[in-house]
Formats: C-alpha cells, sequence, structure tokens
C-alpha cells in the first residue's frame, strides 16, 4: 500500500471548484480531505489569495512517481500553465510525502523540499492526521517553528467545504 499526501491548491477563477474537480478525480484513491483554508500567496510574485487542502491518497499498486503523474495530470487538466516561479495558478497539486520515504531524484524529491517551511502545506496535513511527521519530525512541531504571522495566515473557511 502506498499512502500519499498532496497538497492542493488554487487562486485563479473558481478556486472551490476547482479544488473539488481534483478530489473528484482522485476519489478512487482520496482517503480524507482537509478543511478548506484561504491563505495569502507564498513567493514574491503577487497575486490573489489561495484556497488549500490536504489530500491523503493511498493505492496498492502506486509509487512516488504514480502520484507525481497523478498531480501533473490534475494540474494539464485545470488548464495550469507555468509562466512565472511561485506565480498564479489554477491548480497547484504538490506531492508532499509518500510512505515517509527520502528521496532525492531531479523529478520528485521526497519529503517535498520546501514543505517544512510552508503553513498552508502544514496546517491542512496536520488537521487531517495529527500524528503526522515530515521527515522524522512531528509536523506539529515544525509548524511550531514557523514563523507566527506565517502560521496565522492559514485561514480556516469553515463555510467553504470540498468532499
Amino acid at each position: 500500500m502506498s499512502t500519499a499526501v498532496l497538497s492542493v491548491g488554487s487562486n485563479m477563477g473558481d478556486r472551490l471548484a476547482t479544488l473539488q474537480d481534483a478530489v473528484d478525480a482522485m476519489r478512487p484513491w482520496v482517503r480524507v480531505v482537509s478543511p478548506v483554508y484561504e491563505t495569502a500567496p507564498w513567493g514574491p510574485v503577487p497575486q490573489d489569495d489561495y484556497l488549500n487542502i490536504a489530500v491523503v491518497v493511498s493505492d496498492d499498486a502506486s509509487s512516488a512517481r504514480d502520484w507525481l503523474v497523478l498531480a501533473q495530470r490534475l494540474e494539464n487538466h485545470a488548464g495550469r500553465v507555468r509562466d512565472v516561479r511561485w506565480g498564479p495558478r489554477t491548480l497547484d497539486v504538490d506531492v508532499i510525502d509518500v510512505d515517509a520515504i527520502t528521496q532525492d531524484d531531479p523529478e520528485l524529491t521526497l519529503p517535498h523540499p520546501r514543505a517544512a517551511e510552508r503553513a498552508f502545506v502544514l496546517v491542512p496535513w496536520l488537521d487531517v492526521d495529527p500524528d503526522a511527521t515530515l521527515g522524522g519530525r512531528a509536523v506539529r512541531d515544525v509548524i511550531a517553528t514557523l514563523p507566527a504571522d506565517e502560521v496565522g495566515g492559514v485561514r480556516l473557511r469553515t463555510d467553504l467545504v470540498v468532499g
């Protein structure tokens, strides 16, 4: 059994519908979907706020590479273009963790190399897995090391639901 944690976000168009479409496309593998969070964009490019969720998926036959292929297929289906690094996105799907493995591959580094810096990834993940670990550290401990404004900027949107 392969289990992956995917961080899914959108800040263009109908953000909520885009997230729902992505979850619907992953339905055969979805184990749990976090509540929806809204966050300011990360990085130097001015843009609209994101809606973010964490999705835990699993499958008997999938590998880390299979989860990456799925993520890329979902992004392509949503019309994502990669014109600007850290720019606005119809859909962004990052493979954060797969079975707690460590791999340094040009196509997929695990765990995700910047996940420990990003509250918008960690807070939704912790919401659905209180015992989550990232690189051998408890996600709750990693969150505690982040700046308070970074963590406080991850706002729970109880009025929005993806399921």
